[in-house]
């Protein structure tokens, strides 16, 4: 049973949630406050916290900030911030401070909201036996050299995907929009290709378009991320076998963009 600690000052809100998350089978300990969060912490283990921004006594990035810098905390403690504020300057700042990931209050109902922690909390137990298996086997290392280029025009996905694919090995060159993208992409010499479908400029599917078009380029691996399950361009992507794989950017975290890289790789080898 995952113990999770609820971080709600509206305790209508707070009821809702806890009996939602314990009818699916977590523990859940609601508090009210930044101060009871730090208290907390220090007395009972959890599993996940699931951070407010906007709570009494201490703000959201406050408690992040305290429990990533004070040793007094645990390092592997995961935070997940739940929160209205959701603008890519919130996320960013948030990532930077060192949280785990974001959901967003206005964009889940409760049940959304239970399904986006078990992924969380099943994606950092992949993390955990991922780095278990690197530090006992370094030859399943398949990223060793491997560079990557991600054409990315909102800073808080370069931020977020950008590092995680650093941290596992690959070298990343990023691009803020498609014309220079493009360029990079025709120019530079790149093992993979992981580039958004709306971007001012040029568009993914140009970018796509082009590159194929060029003899010494089309074997080059490409991904495409899309922030619409609507958007008719990545399905026409996805069907025409131009593009490797093609992911929905609000429902895949950094490190499952990372392992489907690994995997890609690993088939590759």
């Amino acid at each position: 049973m995952s113990k999770i600690l609820f971080v709600e000052d509206d305790q209508f809100i707070a009821e809702i949630y806890k009996k939602k998350f314990e009818s699916s089978g977590f523990e859940v300990l609601n508090v009210a406050s930044g101060r009871a969060v730090l208290k907390e912490v220090l007395e009972q283990k959890f599993d996940l916290i699931l951070l407010d921004l906007v709570i009494p006594e201490l703000s959201g990035t406050e408690v992040l900030r305290a429990l990533r810098t004070d040793p007094a905390y645990p390092e592997d403690l995961k935070v997940v911030i739940f929160s209205n504020l959701s603008s890519s300057e919130d996320r960013e700042e948030c990532l930077k401070l060192g949280a785990d990931g974001f959901i967003s209050k206005t964009e889940f109902s409760p049940s959304e909201v239970v399904a986006e922690v078990n992924r969380f909390l099943n994606q950092f137990s992949e993390q955990k036996k991922n780095f278990s298996r690197q530090e006992q086997d370094p030859a399943e290392h398949p990223k060793l050299g491997k560079r990557i280029l991600f054409i990315e025009d909102e800073a808080v996905f370069v931020e977020m995907f950008g590092k995680r694919l650093r941290d596992e090995g690959y070298e990343v060159v990023t691009k803020p929009e498609g014309v220079s993208g493009l360029h990079e992409a025709l120019n530079g010499n790149y093992d993979m290709i992981i580039t958004d479908v709306m971007m001012p400029g040029m568009d993914g599917r140009e970018i796509v378009k082009r590159l194929k078009e060029v003899e010494a380029k089309k074997a080059v691996p490409i991904f495409v991320m899309s922030a619409s399950l609507e958007d008719e361009t990545i399905r026409m992507l996805s069907e025409s076998g131009l593009v490797n794989k093609s992911f929905l950017k609000t429902q895949i975290t950094p490190s499952e963009l990372t392992y489907a890289v690994n995997d890609f790789f690993k088939g590759q080898q």
